[in-house]
């Protein structure tokens, strides 16, 4: 692990260092014309309790001063008009409890799929390790746990940024399969830091920003079951009222040779681009407030393999909200990265997207 940090960080902060010199400009416009971004909501709401209705709710002024707040750290003062969009709204929310001891913050989706038909699992990974190659069934249930903790109580480099951890658990859980107990096939962990930042470009009328993080990827597994990887990315965001998009290229680092297949020093995916690609393009759509449409896509030209995979949210209950998700292609999970799947599952949504 220590090893690990010592890769990751370094490259990190050069990246951090680079988004700082690259604003220097705005920043110093943010200080000189702009306060703090909690100097700005207090005296937005100061002044909205004086003229507000008197059936306003106090949650309600809140909402409306962060709206101010965010729209006026978007366009710096330059006088053009903004729009908040989907993420920027999110944003929002998630700035009114992130102090809350009492509140999680999701970071990519939470959901989970009771049913999830594939058409191909890599069995051959198991044969000779362990009883289960012949007896792992093609129905299973999926499920995905992800949040993250802001580091950062104000701005670091600029108005609106912020440093997080991430973690983001992936499991695929042998549900059905009671000759061998249940037992949970794969999980994936996937801890990482980012930092967060909006910046003044606003194409085709819409908001911007840049997220770049650095990640570890790794099944927990011990000798020939061990898959893992580190990378470094920058991640472009983009919104457009109910649209967003993300575009995610990465670096992966790279691990020195095994000696042997069952040595627990270095690669053990070292072919893992040629199927994961240097990239993933995401799509977001939210259909007023009931339905969410997604997609997230990823490819390696050379080889051309790639991934891609399609969500919907859609209301059952009171807010209780349905997930259907399919995909295709390689790398899904990192025990199948070079095994051609297609999968479809269905379930509950414990998160929004957007």
């Amino acid at each position: 692990m220590i090893s690990l940090i010592s890769r990751l960080l370094p490259l990190l902060l050069f990246a951090l260092s680079f988004i700082a010199q690259a604003n220097s400009v705005d920043n110093k416009t943010d200080k000189a014309e702009l306060p703090s971004h909690k100097a700005l909501f207090e005296m937005c709401l100061f002044k909205a309790i004086k003229s507000a209705d008197k059936t306003a709710t106090l949650a309600e002024i809140e909402h409306y001063c962060e709206q101010q707040v965010a729209e006026k750290v978007i366009s710096k003062n330059s006088g053009q008009s903004v729009e908040l969009g989907v993420l920027a709204n999110r944003v929002i929310r998630e700035k009114r409890t992130a102090a809350d001891p009492y509140v999680l913050t999701p970071h990519k989706m939470n959901y989970i799929l009771p049913l999830s038909m594939v058409d191909e699992i890599n069995r051959t990974a198991y044969q000779g390790l362990s009883d289960w190659a012949d007896e792992l069934k093609d129905v299973e249930a999926k499920f995905q746990l992800s949040l993250k903790v802001p580091l950062l109580t104000d701005s670091l480099f600029r108005q609106g940024d912020q440093l997080y951890f991430g973690f983001t658990l992936q499991s695929w859980w042998q549900i059905y399969s009671e000759e061998i107990s249940k037992p949970f096939r794969e999980t994936n962990y996937q801890p990482e830091i980012f930092y967060f930042t909006p910046i003044s470009f606003h194409p085709f009328g819409g908001n911007s920003a840049l997220v770049v993080g650095a990640e570890h990827q790794s099944n927990g597994r011990s000798q020939l079951l061990s898959r893992s990887w580190n990378r470094v990315y920058v991640n472009y965001l983009y919104e457009k009222r109910n649209f967003a998009l993300s575009f995610r290229p990465w670096y992966r680092i790279p691990e020195s040779e095994k000696e042997s297949p069952s040595d627990g020093q270095g690669d053990d995916n070292p072919d893992i681009l040629d199927y994961m690609g240097h990239f993933e393009l995401g799509l977001m759509y939210k259909y007023d407030s009931a339905y969410e449409l997604s997609f997230k896509g990823r490819n390696n030209f050379a080889t051309h393999k790639g991934f891609v995979e399609f969500g919907v949210t859609f209301p059952l209950w009171g807010k209780l909200k349905g997930y259907a998700q399919m995909s295709s292609g390689y790398g899904e999970s990192l025990i199948d990265y070079n095994v051609n799947q297609r999968r479809f599952g269905i379930g509950i949504a414990l998160t929004n997207l957007l």
